[in-house]
């Protein structure tokens, strides 16, 4: 499984961007695909995460009603909508994929098997 992520940019705050992340490699029927992002000294923080069959979404509180993840099951996407970008947000954010993932353990990096390369985003304040 590879991922590509994409989509990473300077926004002023209160903006908004996407990101997309690429995913190839055999089925995911019983994949779930997410978002993390870090910032330096940090951990890992999970954003956000779609089972690819059920397209059921989890999302972090802090991005709740915010952000938006869905996924193109013909092009093998799965997209980030940002809006209301705040400079809290600024971050490298990565996507991942995970293979029969529970619900309590999507917003756990271990989880997730395949990494793709990150993307950066920063919100100006």
């Amino acid at each position: 499984v590879q991922l590509q992520a994409s989509g990473g940019g300077l926004v002023q705050a209160g903006g908004s961007l996407g990101l997309s992340c690429g995913v190839s490699g055999p089925t995911f029927g019983r994949f779930v695909v997410a978002w993390f992002r870090q910032t330096p000294g940090k951990e890992r923080e999970f954003v956000s995460a779609i089972r690819w069959s059920e397209g059921n979404v989890y999302y972090a509180d802090s991005v709740k009603g915010r952000f938006a993840i869905s996924r193109d099951k013909t092009k093998n996407t799965v997209s980030l909508q940002m809006n209301s970008l705040k400079p809290v947000d600024t971050a490298v954010y990565y996507c991942a994929a995970g293979r029969g993932l529970i619900t309590s353990s999507t917003q756990n990096p271990p989880a997730y098997s395949y990494w793709g390369q990150g993307t950066e985003v920063t919100v100006s304040s």
